[in-house]
């Protein structure tokens, strides 16, 4: 995908929690790292949830920095949580779980 590139973030939160979350997040619109980027998934590696954004192809890891950083702030809020999910965040949370691979 020469026009994209991927920022894949290894996560280490619990998955259920981490996938409810970015469900919250998605749902709202919270869950991109800034204009032209937006989170397309997750895979699981080594029994780890790495969530995946499409990044416009002339952002580089400097330019996400800030961005994740933010990003960061407003997963924590998110985490911690506790409140069911509404009908927009399942089906948020169900539109990413039907994108994750395993990778072993």
């Amino acid at each position: 995908m020469p026009e994209k590139n991927h920022l894949r973030w290894v996560m280490t939160h619990p998955e259920e929690e981490l996938l409810d979350a970015l469900a919250r997040l998605h749902a709202v619109g919270e869950s991109s790292l800034g204009e032209g980027t937006r989170l397309v998934g997750s895979f699981r590696a080594h029994g780890l949830t790495v969530p995946v954004w499409d990044l416009p192809s002339s952002v580089r890891a400097a330019d996400v920095e800030k961005p994740a950083a933010t990003f960061a702030e407003r997963l924590a809020g998110a985490l911690a949580s506790r409140t069911p999910l509404t009908a927009d965040e399942r089906r948020a949370r169900n539109g990413l779980t039907s994108r994750q691979v395993t990778l072993n």
